[in-house]
């Protein structure tokens, strides 16, 4: 199989150019059976469009293909930014990558039956399935009309499922409300579940989600619990708005990752807060850790 070259991969529909990449990274990493096997039930889905088929080839997809990490290249990690801006598979791997292919291999055209196989499939699928699923909601024609699905990968107890909606996925932050927003980053505290892979956290930070935030380190202190430093992340910013004697509280007491936690996260004007923290030499400390770095040196 000829695979399309670049000028060929920006002339093709959103779903055709999804497929023909997944299409090359799925047969660099397959055996030729096991591709074949992989191209034959795309082109049977494409073909009959029958719901049955692509439930098969979901099912089958782990024991053709492997379950292998993709481990994709920098410049296969540029060609998924490219079908996509914020599109990132670097923790799929090969079955993943077929399942989303299957779905993908689906589509007719009319987004509402899209929406409807969608929720039909997620119904009846378990947990590796439903994980694919979820990963390849950035390439899925009928965004708006599968909204409510994404919905319920975020209010799944089962911390796998709700990650591959919540992180390293650009479709939330793109498609969800305040509310559905706010609820999903309540969630990763309560499944324990970091922040830091969440796509557009700063910039859908919101007043509404520090108070709730708030309230919860106040629950946590209460209960003697410790607080995720990534807490202070999404309420430093609001420090003009609320939560001031939390932030003081926390640079007097709490553990060094949250304060750096804070430092790193500080709004530019003065504040009795960054005093605190360019006392303490935390700015500069904190500048030199990314948010997973200083997430893990927390526990």
């Amino acid at each position: 199989m000829r695979h399309p070259s670049l000028e060929e991969m920006q002339a093709l529909t959103p779903t055709a150019a999804a497929l023909s990449q997944l299409d090359i990274w799925i047969a660099a990493r397959s055996t030729p059976e096991a591709l074949l096997w992989y191209r034959l039930q795309c082109q049977q889905i494409s073909t009959a469009k029958q719901e049955r088929d692509v439930y098969r080839a979901m099912g089958m997809a782990s024991r053709k293909l492997g379950k292998q990490d993709l481990n994709l290249s920098t410049d296969e990690l540029a060609a998924a930014h490219a079908l996509r801006p914020g599109f990132d598979p670097s923790a799929w791997s090969v079955d993943i990558a077929a399942r989303v292919a299957f779905l993908l291999a689906s589509y007719a055209g009319d987004e509402a039956q899209f929406a409807m196989q969608l929720d039909s499939i997620a119904d009846s699928a378990e947990i590796n399935e439903l994980i694919a699923l979820y990963s390849g909601f950035p390439l899925y024609p009928a965004a708006v009309a599968i909204e409510h699905r994404a919905r319920e990968a975020i209010r799944s107890s089962m911390r796998p499922i709700f990650e591959a909606m919540a992180h390293r996925n650009p479709y939330p932050m793109q498609a969800f409300d305040e509310a559905a927003w706010n609820q999903m980053v309540v969630k990763c505290f309560f499944l324990d579940s970091p922040l830091w892979p969440i796509q557009g956290l700063d910039q859908r930070n919101n007043p509404a989600l520090a108070a709730i935030l708030i309230d919860l380190a106040h629950e946590r202190w209460a209960a003697g619990r410790a607080i995720s430093p990534e807490l202070w992340r999404c309420v430093t910013p609001q420090l003009v708005l609320l939560g001031e004697p939390e932030l003081l509280r926390a640079l007097e007491q709490g553990s060094m990752a949250e304060k750096l936690a804070i430092a790193k996260s500080l709004p530019t004007h003065d504040s009795k807060i960054r005093s605190l923290c360019q006392q303490q030499n935390l700015i500069t400390a904190a500048k030199d850790q990314s948010w997973q770095e200083l997430l893990q040196d927390s526990h």
